[in-house]
């Protein structure tokens, strides 16, 4: 016995779940989830691809709303695999390496898109609170600043957190609760102490937190603005401008919040739920998000349009 236990401290093997009480279907249920990853990959990656063809679209609105296209092809392809295997092929099985590949995508890219999220909300504050100035602050140079800020920053963060996870044990139960690697739900299950795990945490979490807060102040200064101005017309036309955003931002921040919430002090729930949000932190944001800005941004679903009848 303490053979194997020293073996699966040393080659942990987790296993995935797919969605509890229904694995009997699973191979049904993999229909409606690969026509999610099928909307996903194509809505973001034709957005991605029309603000890269287009010349009218190089500004920095669109340049922004590129990058959240991409980690959004980022966070699907990185989960994609795991989800589709544990419900076509019941492939339940995957090691503490493979584990922690995953997790540097899914978290690093969850990190990205809440710093994209900031350097959108502040485009819009630009654009709306002061547009005299607009192309002097967001020049090529200063957005390419920012995305590396927000490159390094995710990195700083994510590598040393699953580093950590190597010195860990793991001689319990390593039955996972989501179809995909997530870290709360695997230090859940080590039997060795992780207190520096948590603290790495805890400052990802931090981050998010202020990333929020910075969201928020900033929606309060685009709202006075706007409600600043005399003309009803001129106000409703202003906020159409970013309502978009607001939008995107609810649906990403809300499940992920949900989900974080669900694994620290949810953890009476039924399965069924903690798979459900999974699945739904997951899935919302890189299905719902294309559709959004393609429908409600006109230069977007113009150019998708010409696009489309060109060919």
């Amino acid at each position: 016995m303490e053979i194997l236990s020293n073996l699966t401290s040393q080659f942990p093997i987790f296993s995935l779940a797919g969605i509890p009480g229904l694995e009997s279907v699973h191979s049904w249920l993999s229909i409606p989830f690969c026509c999610l990853f099928a909307v996903a990959l194509s809505g973001n990656s034709m957005i991605l691809f029309v603000i890269l063809t287009q010349q009218s679209l190089h500004e920095p609105v669109y340049y922004f709303l590129s990058m959240l296209s991409a980690t959004e092809l980022g966070l699907t392809v990185s989960t994609m695999s795991t989800k589709v295997g544990v419900l076509w092929f019941n492939a339940s099985k995957i090691s503490l390496d493979t584990c922690i590949i995953q997790m540097f995508f899914l978290h690093g890219f969850t990190l990205v898109e809440s710093g994209v999220f900031v350097a959108m909300t502040f485009d819009h504050y630009v654009a709306i609170c002061n547009p005299l100035r607009y192309t002097t602050i967001l020049t090529n140079s200063r957005i390419i600043q920012m995305g590396l800020l927000m490159i390094i920053r995710t990195v700083v963060i994510v590598v040393p957190l699953l580093l950590l996870l190597k010195d860990l044990s793991f001689c319990r139960a390593s039955a996972l609760s989501h179809s995909y690697c997530y870290h709360p739900d695997v230090i859940k299950i080590a039997c060795s102490d992780t207190w520096a795990n948590s603290i790495c945490g805890l400052i990802g979490l931090i981050l998010t937190t202020i990333d929020t807060s910075c969201i928020v102040l900033s929606y309060i200064l685009i709202i006075c603005s706007i409600l600043s101005i005399a003309s009803p017309e001129e106000r409703h036309k202003v906020f159409n401008t970013f309502v978009s955003h607001i939008r995107a931002v609810a649906i990403f921040y809300i499940p992920m919040v949900s989900l974080s919430l669900m694994d620290h002090y949810g953890r009476s729930a039924p399965r069924v739920v903690h798979s459900v949000m999974a699945n739904i932190y997951l899935l919302l944001p890189p299905v719902l998000n294309p559709i959004i800005y393609s429908v409600k941004t006109k230069q977007i679903h113009k150019a998708i349009l010409n696009m489309l009848l060109t060919k």
